[in-house]
C-alpha cells in the first residue's frame, strides 16, 4: 500500500465543533478525487504535483480526523519532498 492512499472514515465524532460543518466530509471527497487508483497508477506515479496534492489531501483528511500528528506530519513532509523534486518514482520492478 503507498502511503496516503487511503484515509479511513470513522463514523465517531470528529471534534464537530473545532471543525466548520461538511469540512471532514469536504476533504474526503477531495482526497478521494486525488487519489492515483490502480487504474491510473502508472500514468501519475511520476507527477510530482499530483503526488503531492494527494499526500496533503491525505494529510488535512488525517489531520480533520484527530489523526495522530505524527501521520499527518509524514504524509505532509512527503508531500512537499515530492513537490519540492527531492522525490522520485523509483519505477516498478520487473513483473
Amino acid at each position: 500500500m503507498r502511503i496516503g492512499t487511503t484515509v479511513p472514515y470513522s463514523n465517531c465524532n470528529v471534534s464537530a465543533k473545532k471543525w466548520p460543518e461538511q469540512s471532514l466530509e469536504q476533504a474526503l471527497i477531495l482526497h478521494q478525487s486525488l487519489r492515483i487508483g490502480d487504474r491510473d497508477w502508472h500514468r501519475f506515479k511520476s507527477d510530482a504535483d499530483r503526488r503531492g496534492a494527494e499526500l496533503l489531501a491525505a494529510a488535512l483528511a488525517q489531520l480533520l480526523q484527530n489523526g495522530r500528528n505524527e501521520d499527518v506530519e509524514a504524509l505532509t513532509q512527503q508531500a512537499l519532498g515530492w513537490i519540492r523534486g527531492e522525490l522520485k518514482d523509483p519505477g516498478c520492478p520487473r513483473h
